[in-house]
C-alpha cells in the first residue's frame, strides 16, 4: 500500500493544469488537496500506523476551541480570548514520550516546528505535557469559517491531516453552512468524528444537543459522539471547570489507553482518506484529459492558421505570382524581345563583337532584377506570416483558455520583429545557392552562350523559371518562355528541369522554415505548459494500484492459490 500511495503521490505531484477551461479552479483545488493531504497525512500515517491517535480540535469561529483545548489540557497552551481569530498558528499539544513522531520528516512536513508563541501559520508549536495521555495529541487548529483566507486554508489542511476529529460548535453557530461543509466531508471518507456543543447555557443544552443529533444523523454521522460543555465561567488561566471536560477527557484517555480502539480509529479514517483520494484522484486525471484536448485544440489551431499561410507561400514559390510589378519591368529589361537569345544562336566568329556588347548590360541588368526579386520574396513571406499570426490570434482569442495565453506575449498577433531580417537573410543565401548551381554545371559548358550571359544572368534566369513553373512557356508577356529558351540553349532542357527543381525546393525549404519558426511560436507556449499526454493514464493507473491495494487488505483470508 505504501508504494501504491507513493506513485499516486508522485503522479498527482507531476500534474499540470494550466489552462483556464470551465471549473478547473475547483479542479486545481481538488489537486492541491490530494497532495496535501498524502503529504501531511496518509504517507507518514502509513509510514507510522503506531504513532499516538491526533484529535484535531476544529470548528466554528467563537466556539471555544482554544479554551476547551486549555481545560482539557489543565493549563494555558494556546491563545484564547475576544479577539478574532485567535488561533493563527496551529498548536500541538503531545505527551513527552511522544515527542519522536511529530518531528519535522512525520506529520505536515511543511509547517516548521516551534518550541514558543507564535501567529506564523507555517510554524507548528510542540508543547509537551504529561497531563496529556500517551498514545494521543490534540491539535488546536484555526477556525474553519474565519474571516481571513489563510486561516480557512489552514484549518482545513489541518482537519485533513487528523485522525480525529474533535469538533466544536456552539448553540449560537451548530446550524452555520461552512462547519457542515466540513463534516459532509468527514462523513463522506469515514472519517472519525466527535462534536462537542459548547457554549451552550443549561437550560438549553437539552434542546439544542436534540436537533444537532437529528441533523448529524441526517448526514451520515449518526455514530458520531456528541458532548455537551454548559456555559461557565473562566478562571484566571482561561481555563473552564474540569468537570464541564470531564466526559470529553475521559472519552478521549479511553481512546488513549485501549491501543485496538485506538488503532481502530486510525484505520477508519485511514482507509476512508485513501478510498477518497483514489476516487478523487479519477477527477484529477478527467481534468488531465480535459486539458491535453484544450492543447491540442489550441495546437492544431495555431498549425491550421500557419500550414495555410505555408501552402499559399509555397504556391506563390512557383505560380508566377511574383513577376510583377518592377520585378517583371526588370526582367523584362534584361530578356528583352528575345534579341539577346536569338543572337546567341548566330555563329559565334561572327557575333563576337555584339557578344561583347551585350554583355556589358547584362549583369547591372541583373543586379536590378535580382533586388526585385530578393523585396518580392521578402513581402511575400511577411504577407504570409501576417495572415498566419492573424488567423492564429483569433482562433486563441475566441477561447477562454487562450486568452491568457495571449496576454502573456501581445506580439503574438503579429508576425515577429525580426522576420524581415531573417527573410531577407534568406532570400539572399537562397540566391547564392543558386549561383553555386550555375556555377557547378558551368566548367564543363562554358560556351559563347554560357559566357554571353555570364555566372549573374543565368543564375536569375534560374531564378525566375523556379518561381514562375507554372506559368505557360508561350506566354511571351512574361518572357519565360525567352528565359527557359536561353538556360535549355546553355544546358539543355533535361538539365534545365533538374536546376529549376532544385532551386525552387530549396526556396520552398527556407520559406517553410521561415514560417515554422513564426508558428513555434504559438506552439513554443503550449510546451511550456508541461502537460504530459499520459499525465491522466498516470493518474488512473496508479489510483487503481491503490484501490487493488485496499481489496487486498480488505481481504486478508483470501485463498492465495486460487
Amino acid at each position: 500500500m505504501l508504494t501504491a500511495l507513493v506513485r499516486l503521490h508522485d503522479a498527482l505531484q507531476a500534474v499540470r493544469l494550466p489552462l483556464d477551461v470551465p471549473e478547473v479552479e475547483a479542479r486545481r483545488t481538488t489537486l492541491t488537496q490530494l497532495v496535501d493531504q498524502l503529504e501531511d497525512y496518509v504517507l507518514p500515517r502509513q509510514m507510522s500506523l503506531d504513532a499516538p491517535l491526533l484529535a484535531v480540535v476544529g470548528g466554528s469561529t467563537g466556539a471555544g476551541k482554544s479554551t476547551l483545548v486549555n481545560t482539557l489540557v489543565g493549563r494555558r497552551v494556546t491563545a484564547s480570548g475576544l479577539l478574532r481569530p485567535t488561533t493563527r498558528s496551529p498548536v500541538l499539544v503531545h505527551h513527552p514520550d511522544d515527542a519522536q513522531w511529530f518531528g519535522q520528516d512525520r506529520l505536515l512536513p511543511d509547517l516548521v516546528r516551534v518550541d514558543h508563541s507564535t501567529d506564523d501559520r507555517h510554524s507548528l508549536q510542540l508543547v509537551a505535557s504529561d497531563t496529556v495521555p500517551a498514545g494521543l495529541a490534540i491539535l488546536d487548529a484555526p477556525d474553519v469559517d474565519s474571516v481571513e483566507e489563510d486561516n480557512r486554508r489552514l484549518a482545513a489542511q489541518l482537519l485533513a491531516a487528523g485522525d480525529l476529529w474533535l469538533f466544536v460548535t456552539s448553540a449560537a453557530r451548530y446550524s452555520d453552512q461552512v462547519p457542515w461543509e466540513y463534516l459532509k466531508r468527514a462523513a463522506e471518507r469515514s472519517t472519525a468524528v466527535a462534536i462537542v456543543l459548547d457554549r451552550t447555557p443549561a437550560d438549553a443544552v437539552e434542546t439544542v444537543a436534540a436537533h444537532l443529533a437529528r441533523m448529524l444523523a441526517s448526514r451520515g454521522l449518526k455514530d458520531s459522539p456528541l458532548f455537551t460543555v454548559n456555559e461557565a465561567a473562566i478562571d484566571e488561566e482561561g481555563l473552564l471547570p474540569a468537570r464541564e471536560v470531564a466526559d470529553v477527557r475521559a472519552w478521549l484517555e479511553s481512546l488513549a489507553d485501549d491501543s485496538d480502539a485506538r488503532s481502530a480509529v486510525v484505520r477508519q479514517t485511514l482507509d476512508g482518506t485513501v478510498r477518497t483520494l483514489a476516487r478523487q484522484a479519477h477527477v484529477v486525471a478527467d481534468a488531465v484529459a480535459e486539458q491535453v484536448v484544450s492543447l491540442d485544440g489550441l495546437r492544431q489551431s495555431a498549425t491550421t492558421a500557419y500550414d495555410d499561410a505555408e501552402e499559399a507561400a509555397v504556391a506563390a514559390c512557383s505560380d508566377g505570382s511574383l513577376l510583377r510589378g518592377e520585378v517583371l519591368g526588370r526582367w523584362r529589361e534584361l530578356v528583352g524581345t528575345g534579341e539577346l537569345l536569338r543572337s546567341l544562336e548566330q555563329r559565334a566568329g561572327r557575333i563576337r563583337d555584339r557578344l561583347v556588347s551585350a554583355v556589358k548590360g547584362t549583369a547591372q541588368q541583373a543586379d536590378r532584377v535580382s533586388v526585385a526579386l530578393e523585396s518580392a520574396l521578402e513581402l511575400m513571406v511577411l504577407d504570409q506570416a501576417e495572415r498566419g499570426a492573424t488567423a492564429a490570434y483569433d482562433a486563441w482569442s475566441a477561447l477562454d483558455h487562450g486568452k491568457p495565453l495571449l496576454a502573456a506575449d501581445p506580439g503574438l498577433g503579429r508576425a515577429s520583429t525580426d522576420l524581415r531580417r531573417r527573410a531577407e537573410a534568406e532570400v539572399r543565401a537562397w540566391q547564392a545557392t543558386v549561383a553555386e548551381l550555375v556555377k557547378a554545371e558551368g566548367p564543363e559548358r562554358r560556351t559563347a552562350r554560357y559566357l554571353a550571359y555570364g555566372v549573374r544572368g543565368l543564375s536569375v534566369t534560374l531564378i525566375v523559371l523556379a518561381l514562375s513553373d507554372a506559368v505557360p512557356t508561350h506566354e511571351e508577356d512574361s518572357g519565360v518562355g525567352a528565359g527557359r529558351g536561353l538556360l535549355e540553349a546553355v544546358y539543355g532542357s533535361e538539365l534545365t528541369r533538374d536546376l529549376v527543381s532544385r532551386a525552387r525546393a530549396d526556396l520552398e525549404r527556407r520559406v517553410r522554415a521561415l514560417l515554422a519558426g513564426e508558428r513555434d511560436r504559438y506552439l513554443g507556449l503550449l510546451e511550456g505548459l508541461a502537460v504530459p499526454d499520459d499525465a491522466a493514464q498516470q493518474v488512473r493507473a496508479a489510483a487503481r494500484r491503490v484501490d487493488d491495494r485496499r481489496y487486498e487488505q480488505a481481504r486478508p483470508d483470501q485463498d492465495l492459490l486460487t
